[in-house]
Order: C-alpha cells, then structure tokens, then sequence
C-alpha cells in the first residue's frame, strides 16, 4: 500500500498525492489519444492546460481525485495490490467528467474549478462531444482488462452508466414538478451521484477479483456515501463559498433547482415554507436580494437542518456497509477518512 506522507491537519482533506502518482500516467494518455479537438477540451476541463492549449505553469489534476482513490483503496481492502484498480481509476475519473461536462451545459453554470467552464469557451456541441469522447475512452480502458475480469468490470460500468442517466433525467424533471418528495430527491441522488461512487468501489473489487458479496458490500458503501456526498454538495451550493468551492454559489436558488435542501423546506408546513414555495413560482428570475430571502427561508424552515441529517444518516449506511465488505485495518481506515471528508467539507 502507497503511504500517504503527514497526515493531513484534521478537518482537512487526506492527502491524495500517491493516487495521482498512480493515475496521472495512464489518465493523461487516456485523455492524450483522443481526437485532437476533444482532447484539447478535455486537458483544459482537467485544469492541465489553457484554452489555447498552452500548458499551465500550475496545472492542476482536476479535482481531488476522490473516486480514483476509492478504486484503488476497494482493491486494497480485499487484499490486493491498489495498483491492479487503475483501470478502474482511470475509467471511472473519464466518466466523471464526462457527466460533469454534460451537467455544465444542462445547468448553464459558467463556472467549474475555479474558470470558465469548458462549454462556455468552446461551444456546446465542443462540450458535449468532448464528454461523449470520455465515456467511449472509459469503456475502451477497461475493454483492456485481462481476460476473466473485463466483462464484469464493463458490464459494472455499464450499468451505472444507465443509472446516471435515469438520475440526471429525473434532476431535469424536478425543475418542472410541482411537488417533489425527500424521498424522490434521495432516489435521484442514488442514481445521479451514488451510483459512479458505488461503480469505483466496486470496480476496485472485481479487478482485485473479490467475490461478488464482497463486490456488493463496497458497492452498497460507496452509493450510500455518494447520496451523502450529494446532500453535502447541496448544502455547500446554498451556503458554501464560491472561491473555495470554484462553483457558483446561490446558482441553485436563483435557477430555483430543488436541492434537497429546497425539497425538505418545501415539504413541511409554516411561514417560511410558504413564502419559499412563493419565490419559486414566481415568473422573474430571481435576483440577489431573492436568492439572500430564499437562502434564509430554507433554512427557517429547517431544510439545512434536514439535509445534513441525511447526510449523516446515508454516511452511517456507507461505513456499515464497508464494515461488511471485511477490508483490511489499513483500506477500512483510509476509506473511513475519505468518507468522512466528503461529507464534512467546506469548499
């Protein structure tokens, strides 16, 4: 097992370098061999060069590399070396940009990682065939697989693939319901976001070759802890920092998505609840003085409270769930330590 270094000062984010130092070879010549265009886009998505294709004098890798880390951590906690998960690292951080080039352009958000968002510079059509080049790119890594282990890890791959797709349809639909449920938001959020959490987790097992319990045993943990991921996320679009988070915060409300926060709010009764529920069908686009109101009423009406109680709630299945996945002390303290982060951010 790679170490880690120092630890990291507690409330931070555990340090990830070694990841990075196992996924960026085969992740850059991923992203290398697409076409020209589509790669271009993609190395500026991943903060690695600018949109002339300059290389930046302080590339970034694109993130914090949470669901490569947790492929290689799953195949460590099952006894094997994380090395043998880096295809599944590699597909599934392709994968996740792919949704998040696509989210970009469906949600209008000019702001990803702290710049101009791909779509906003190149074009939508430059966007969405770049994020359409990653997911063939995914499938392809992991097509190259030894024999025994490739079917099982495309197929894996593939059924979540269909998964995020249902979850992001029913985001979309959400903006036109009138009435959307906690539990409808949680059933979207398992799709969306807790599905590519599950698949790296899983993956990291079938390519460690662990049986299928065990194989379901990380699934379970990393969806559950990508629903708890999804109502941190939600909190921090509301009352988060945009120069921390690198996203544009308030955007939720002044788009008058219903974040799990809203969702909550809107389904209890009372003042507040009420004047929200106002503010959301009215026909101007919100402004700032709005999106302050809605941001208070929400939380008047106990939608932060609620949403960090499932937030909680969805994290305690996670490490449940990794308990009986039976990983070794090393890979279950790592992987507890992720997954404690990711729902105790601040950006």
């Amino acid at each position: 097992m790679p170490q880690t270094g120092d630890p990291a000062p507690a409330g931070a984010f555990p340090r990830l370098d070694w990841v990075d130092d196992m996924l960026a070879p085969a992740l850059r010549s991923a992203v290398e061999s697409l076409p020209a265009e589509e790669s271009l886009v993609a190395r500026y998505h991943r903060g690695w060069c600018e949109a002339d294709g300059a290389p930046r004098e302080a590339a970034s890798g694109g993130g914090k590399a949470v669901r490569p880390a947790l492929a290689l951590l799953s195949a460590a906690a099952v006894g094997a070396d994380p090395s043998d998960a880096v295809p599944a690292a590699v597909a599934v951080e392709l994968v996740h940009d792919f949704t998040l080039l696509h989210d970009d352009v469906i949600d209008g958000d000019v702001l990803r990682r702290h710049r101009p968002a791909a779509w906003s510079l190149f074009g939508t059509p430059a966007a969405v065939l770049t994020g359409d080049a990653l997911l063939a790119a995914a499938l392809r890594v992991l097509s190259q697989v030894p024999a025994g282990r490739s079917e099982a890890a495309v197929r894996e791959l593939v059924g979540t693939l269909l998964e995020l797709v249902e979850g992001q349809s029913r985001d979309v639909a959400f903006e036109k319901a009138h009435e959307v449920s906690v539990a409808d938001y949680l059933a979207m959020a398992a799709g969306k976001t807790g599905s590519l959490i599950g698949c790296a987790c899983a993956l990291g097992g079938v390519l460690a070759g662990a049986d299928t319990v065990r194989v379901g045993r990380l699934r379970e943990f990393g969806r559950s802890l990508g629903v708890a991921f999804q109502c941190t996320d939600d909190i921090l679009g509301i009352w988060g920092r945009s120069a921390r988070s690198g996203k544009p915060v308030g955007a939720d409300l002044a788009a008058r998505k219903k974040s799990l926060p809203v969702v909550a709010a809107l389904a209890v009764r009372g003042p507040a609840a009420e004047r929200l529920r106002e503010l959301y069908c009215t026909p101007h686009r919100p402004g700032a003085i709005d999106v302050d109101l809605a941001r208070r009423l929400v939380e008047e009406a106990g939608g932060r409270q609620a949403a960090e109680d499932e937030a909680r709630r969805h994290l305690a299945a996670a490490l449940r769930s990794l308990s009986q996945a039976r990983p070794t002390a090393d890979a279950y303290r790592r992987l507890h330590d992720i997954a404690r982060a990711m729902t105790r951010r601040q950006s």
